[in-house]
């Protein structure tokens, strides 16, 4: 655990902060970095692939193979309703694919010196991939400076289209939803 003051940096809370543990949908926040760190069109339509089904752990999703999408609705439900298959669109639809992907974050990981994170797939499906607290801290301070990721994964809830039909999607963090909380950045996981 680590808790800090975002203003001053000031540690209020630590134990065991540099112990690399599994993060889940943790890894979407630094799948949405590397997107809006590429600056890709966010109005690119993608199509929702036979390769985005979740065969790891055999997840749900209300996205149908063959949904087209904008990437910026994919990003958007990726973040805010932690959509597997999403996720798996945006890593897909790279330059290069999945697999480049998956390097260009585990070089943000190394570029913010977060030197206890290793990703092996962008929606966290995976248990492999791991961070420690210190640097899930230091993904945060970072990715709260892009106004889009503040946006999407802070919306109570959205209505996107896929292939025309609108869906709605809610944000998996009920507390996003509460007047008492003013939450900047969030990601489930």
């Amino acid at each position: 655990a680590l808790a800090i003051d975002q203003a001053s940096s000031e540690i209020l809370f630590e134990k065991n902060a540099n112990v690399a543990l599994p993060i889940a949908s943790i890894t979407k926040l630094m799948t949405g970095f590397v997107v809006v760190s590429a600056k890709q069109d966010m109005n690119e339509v993608l199509t929702v692939d036979e390769a985005d089904v979740d065969r790891h752990k055999f997840t749900s999703s209300r996205l149908r193979v063959g949904a087209r999408m904008t990437r910026g609705d994919l990003l958007h439900i990726a973040l805010m309703s932690s959509e597997n298959r999403a996720a798996a669109a945006l890593g897909r639809n790279y330059p290069g694919g999945i697999q480049a992907f998956v390097a260009a974050m585990n070089a943000k990981a190394r570029e913010l010196g977060m030197h206890d994170t290793r990703y092996v797939d962008s929606s966290g499906l995976s248990s492999s991939n791991v961070s420690s607290a210190r640097d899930l801290a230091r993904l945060v301070k970072v990715a709260y400076n892009e106004p889009l990721l503040r946006e999407y994964s802070t919306d109570p809830k959205s209505i996107v289209e896929a292939s025309g039909r609108p869906m709605m999607f809610n944000n998996t963090n009920y507390l996003v939803a509460l007047p008492d909380w003013n939450i900047g950045l969030q990601k489930t996981g």
